[in-house]
């Protein structure tokens, strides 16, 4: 006769042989599926493509509109509730523009067309007027005449140097080309240094390639491209700060939105690179340094005033559009109140091959693997939600009101937020993230080949081909990761293949880019979308939440030991920073013993008792440290941005600035040099160490 304890023994047993023969497959094996070669489809990923260029696709209008349909019928195909979420919100069209230049009282006005010129064979001339005509979104309306300025690219520093010259920009107008810093801090500092009106075009050496080559004969950028885009320096409706623009909801007026700060006080246009060469060639003045002159057959650059005087008139118009955003819903097995989101934007200034939809592409690629390892029986532990976002352009208006719609569900339950805008420019991958998802990222890469050399991974090439840091940072708001993160505080990462492109926000951002140039055998578009997948996979599967917080306190000891560098001399204490950053390096160690004791503890009968109370709150305090990086009132200068770690430049809203109120305090107290400005710094040096002892004690789960 069996004892109570052996037949107990045997029974477990009996049920445990059970279990393992008619258990699926563990969640490592799906994951291993995503990325086989036998659900990878270049074929597919590129007839998305081709279908959702076929028309230009603005914000707001039919082709959109057509391009959200298309979206949402194809993830409802892969087996999720997927549905549209519809805000109003206000977008600029352009009503009338002109462009006349006078090079001297002796010559004749040159009058501009301002068109991208139809090239021979151009398989989109059919839609062509579909093309919105060149234009700033939310660009002031006026008539303004003024001598021309030449500013370089038009950042703070430039305009420094054009003072030194003697040069005084107020009253002009200012010619100034694109890159380095984002298009609306161009028109804003022009404001600032005193310019009536200021004209963006396109320079050669940045994006012609310097060579008589062109699209479609060559990737540059043609001499007649133009690359448009908005001005407008918020995130979100310009009529609803801070809330979601929903049916009926408060907003306010457009002249409230004119003197809010967040649109350019001065008209402006963008313009080609043809248009700006000869505009150049009316300015004389002093030359322009070495470094501020274009390629070597482009004329000599010089500041000016003048002589060459240029009439710009441009007049917008403003409406209240409806944008749709097209969300899908897999749900979680055993945590579907936790969400894993993956998001995208839709809309684009014109055809949109690779801004945004070489990533709406690769969105849809892995909803129909995902789709395929559902029919082989995986579910996944957390639910994961792949959004399609509209209205980025405008100023991530899209992702922005959901998120503000959402807020207090997504600051409770939100996992991370992984971005992907353009998918693939070129070659080679680029990733940006918060620091904790740092090893998830590398550890994807080295799962998946390299789409360019099939003897070597991903992780290889990057290795080989990256800079130190490997991984950037998300400060800026360049896409849609700024509400997620800077906002709410979601831990969030950003990939990509290749870097810049030349016909960015141009007409010639069609397919037939993409397909000569950009990814020709579309083997890049498929490798974003594996590693997109396996890292959403990773995030929606495995027991324990793979983050790591020793990346982010090392990063943050460094940066602010740099900072305390930099004021040495002005009494500035960072012991509290300091302090605090010790503890949350310590509260990463606990945490992650903790995560291996409870390992460890799972013995025989784990499959019986395994104590998910326990695993369950450690995952809620690692998804939650992220949130205590963030301060309710926000930074001093824009209280929408919430997060005291990461933010964007003061002049520059692509760029990104770490220890952000800290930084302009600094930055001001250096104009200043008053008692109260060094004060200032002081507090918010520690407002940031409150912050980041508030992420310990989030990371540790116990009440003082």
């Amino acid at each position: 006769m069996l004892t109570t304890t052996a037949a107990t023994f045997l029974a477990i047993a009996a049920a445990s042989f059970f279990v393992l023969l008619f258990s699926p497959p563990p969640k490592s094996y799906y994951h291993s599926l995503f990325i086989s070669n036998s659900l990878c489809d270049n074929i597919s990923i590129s007839r998305h493509l081709y279908t959702l260029t076929r028309r230009p696709h603005v914000a707001g209008s039919e082709a959109n509109a057509e391009a959200a349909s298309y979206v949402l019928s194809t993830l409802s195909a892969c087996n999720m509730e997927a549905h549209v979420v519809s805000y109003e919100v206000l977008l600029s069209y352009p009503d009338s523009r002109s462009l006349t230049l006078t090079p001297t009282p002796s010559e004749l006005p040159v009058i501009f067309d301002l068109k991208q010129e139809i090239y021979e064979g151009d398989p989109y001339a059919d839609v062509a007027r579909e093309v919105l005509p060149t234009f700033h979104a939310y660009a002031k309306s006026g008539s303004v005449t003024g001598r021309l300025v030449y500013a370089n690219y038009g950042r703070v520093e430039d305009y420094e140097t054009l003072k030194e010259m003697g040069v005084n920009v107020t009253g002009t107008v200012v010619l100034a080309r694109y890159g380095e810093i984002y298009r609306g801090d161009i028109v804003m500092n022009a404001f600032d240094a005193g310019a009536v009106g200021a004209l963006v075009y396109t320079d050669r050496k940045d994006y012609g390639g310097a060579g008589a080559k062109w699209f479609p004969d060559d990737k540059w950028m043609p001499p007649s491209g133009v690359q448009v885009g908005s001005v407008y320096n918020g995130s979100g409706d310009p009529t609803t700060p801070g809330w979601a623009s929903t049916e009926g909801c408060e907003r306010m007026s457009v002249e409230a939105v004119e003197s809010s700060g967040d649109v350019p006080l001065i008209p402006s246009l963008p313009i080609s690179g043809a248009d700006g060469e000869t505009i150049l060639r009316s300015i004389g003045g002093q030359i322009a340094k070495d470094d501020w002159q274009g390629s070597k057959d482009s004329p000599t650059y010089r500041v000016g005033p003048g002589p060459g005087v240029v009439d710009l008139d441009y007049k917008g118009k403003q409406i209240i559009a409806t944008i749709e955003n097209v969300i899908g819903v897999i749900e979680g097995e055993e945590e579907p109140d936790r969400f894993v989101i993956l998001g995208n934007h839709r809309d684009a200034w014109t055809f949109g091959a690779v801004d945004p939809n070489s990533g709406t592409a690769a969105l849809l690629e892995v909803a129909q693997r995902l789709w395929k390892l559902q029919r082989k029986g995986w579910k996944p532990r957390r639910t994961i939600i792949l959004c399609n976002w509209d209205a980025e352009e405008y100023g991530l208006i899209g992702s922005t009101e959901w998120a503000e719609e959402n807020r207090e569900l997504l600051a409770s339950r939100a996992v991370a937020y992984i971005n992907v805008d353009c998918a693939v420019t070129g070659a080679g991958f680029h990733a940006s993230a918060t620091p904790q998802l740092d090893d998830l990222l590398k550890q994807a890469a080295q799962q998946v080949q390299d789409p360019d050399n099939s003897s070597q991974t991903i992780y290889e090439q990057w290795v080989r081909s990256s800079s130190s840091p490997l991984i950037g940072r998300l400060g800026g708001t360049g896409s849609d990761y700024a509400a997620f993160l800077q906002h709410i505080g979601v831990p969030a990462a950003d990939i990509r293949f290749g870097t810049g492109y030349p016909v960015y926000h141009s007409m010639y951002d069609d397919y037939t880019w993409m397909e000569k140039f950009g990814d020709p055998l579309f083997r890049r578009n498929v490798a974003v979308a594996s590693v997109w997948g396996l890292v959403a996979l990773r995030l929606a599967d495995e027991e324990f939440l793979p983050f790591n917080y020793h990346s982010y306190a090392f990063e943050i000891q460094k940066l602010a030991e740099d900072l305390e560098k930099e004021v040495s001399d002005k009494g500035i204490t960072f012991s509290p920073l300091f302090e605090s950053i010790e503890e949350i390096a310590k509260a990463a160690s606990t945490i992650n013993d903790q995560k291996k004791e409870i390992k460890e503890a799972k013995g025989w009968t784990s499959m019986w008792r395994n104590d998910r109370n326990k695993v369950r709150e450690l995952n809620d305090r690692l998804m939650m440290a992220e949130r205590a990086f963030t301060d309710r009132d926000g930074l001093l200068r824009v209280p929408w941005h919430k997060h005291l770690i990461y933010a964007p430049s003061r002049h520059d809203d692509y760029g990104s600035t770490t220890f952000p109120g800290i930084d302009d305090a600094i930055e001001t107290a250096k104009n200043l040099n008053t008692s109260e400005s060094w004060d200032l710094v002081q507090h918010e040096v520690w407002r940031v160490a409150r912050a980041v002892r508030h992420a310990s004690l989030v990371l540790n789960g116990k009440l003082t």
